[in-house]
Order: structure tokens, then C-alpha cells, then sequence
């Protein structure tokens, strides 16, 4: 069956009645190539999944919602694009749900930089679906969440966010807002800076790993 999103697929390696998700949403200009080299290092009882975003942007980039640059150089997203990927992220796990024996109470995001907003968009939204978000480079932004996301029940959920220091791209200070932000809503959430740039190092990826595992 075709779903609503290209991707790339590692089956879990041990084969349980209900397996763990662990879906993974790339960031803006890259595909689902990118995150999927991680697969193999990611726990072996879940499907790992990383989707490819529906904008075309050509040689193989891709992107959830557009990035649009002004005069001024201020960068500003298209918040409704950015709110129908949300949407189609969101029917895509439920597409995954009907395809494979997928465990509905332990649904991991693990998003970089655009994937990661979307994360906590996806996450707090419907934090029913979602059980785990490892958000990269990210941060939370409440316009492209559903109206009224205030009002859910998020005690189930788990945030792990990690940030450069040095990141050119998502200042630190969009990011440090976002604990704050997570600790309103009494949401159980870890945060980690690190000094790189926009990326993901080996000590972020065993510390969210080590996170994720516990």
C-alpha cells in the first residue's frame, strides 16, 4: 500500500506482537536519507522509520514547510504549510499503525532542526500518539500547534531537546526558551547544550540514545 509519505524502513530486529516506533523527521534541505544513517544504532526491538518531507526543493532536498527570506534577512516560516505537515505527520503514524504491528503506546519523534519543531508541534498536539520526542536542534513553537493544546493530558510524555551553542542557524535563545516553555505544562523534559553549530554530535546522539533506553 502507498502512504501518504515516502520512506525508509528498518525492521525491528527482534520481533515482538507489538513493536516500538521510532519515527524520524528530517530537517529543511535535506531527505530521509540523512537521519536514517542512525538506524542501525537505534534499539533493536523497534521499527525505525524516517519519513522524506513533501516539499520539493530539487537534488534530492526536501522540506516539511517553507523558509522564506526578506530584505532584512529575518527568516520567517510558512505556518500554513508548516500546520499541514503537522497534519500529515500525524495521518502518516496512523498510516504506519494499520501497515506494521506498531506498539501505540511507544511512539518515539526524533526530529532535526525543522523535523524537531514539527516534534513538538506533532507531540503536544496529540500527545495521545506520542510517547518520546528527541528534538535537535529545535525548538517549540506554539503557532503551529492545534488551538486549545494546552488542554491535554501530556503525562505521558517525554521530551529530550538538545542544542549547539554555537548554532548559526536556530539561535541558542530560541532554544533555552523551550524548557521553561516544557516545565508550564508540566511536561517531564531534559535539556542539553553542546558546543557545536547546527548538528548532531556522537555525545548527543548516545546521550539522547542512553535517554530513550532508560
Amino acid at each position: 500500500m502507498k502512504l501518504s509519505l515516502d520512506y525508509l524502513i528498518r525492521e525491528p530486529k527482534i520481533k515482538l506482537d507489538k513493536n516500538p516506533l521510532i519515527l524520524l523527521l528530517h530537517g529543511y534541505g535535506s531527505n530521509e536519507a540523512d537521519l536514517f544513517s542512525f538506524a542501525s544504532e537505534l534499539p533493536d526491538d523497534s521499527y525505525v522509520i524516517s519519513a522524506r518531507a513533501p516539499y520539493d526543493l530539487q537534488y534530492g532536498s526536501y522540506a516539511w514547510y517553507a523558509i522564506n527570506f526578506d530584505a532584512d534577512e529575518n527568516k520567517f516560516s510558512d505556518l500554513e504549510q508548516a500546520k499541514a505537515s503537522r497534519n500529515l505527520i500525524a495521518g502518516f503514524i496512523e498510516e504506519l499503525i494499520d501497515t506494521y504491528p506498531i506498539d501505540t503506546n511507544n511512539i518515539s519523534l526524533l526530529g532535526f532542526s525543522q523535523g524537531a519543531i514539527l516534534s513538538y508541534a506533532i507531540a503536544l498536539s496529540h500527545p495521545e500518539k506520542i510517547k518520546n520526542v528527541i528534538a535537535l536542534s529545535g525548538y517549540a513553537n506554539e503557532d503551529i500547534m492545534e488551538p486549545n493544546y494546552q488542554n491535554n493530558d501530556f503525562s505521558q510524555l517525554r521530551i529530550f531537546q538538545s542544542h549547539g551553542t554555537v548554532d548559526q542557524v536556530i539561535p541558542i535563545d530560541w532554544a533555552r526558551k523551550t524548557k521553561p516553555f516544557l516545565d508550564k505544562l508540566n511536561i517531564a523534559s531534559v535539556y542539553k547544550e553542546y558546543p557545536i553549530g547546527h548538528g548532531i554530535s556522537p555525545q548527543i546522539f548516545n546521550d539522547f540514545k542512553n535517554w530513550l533506553l532508560a
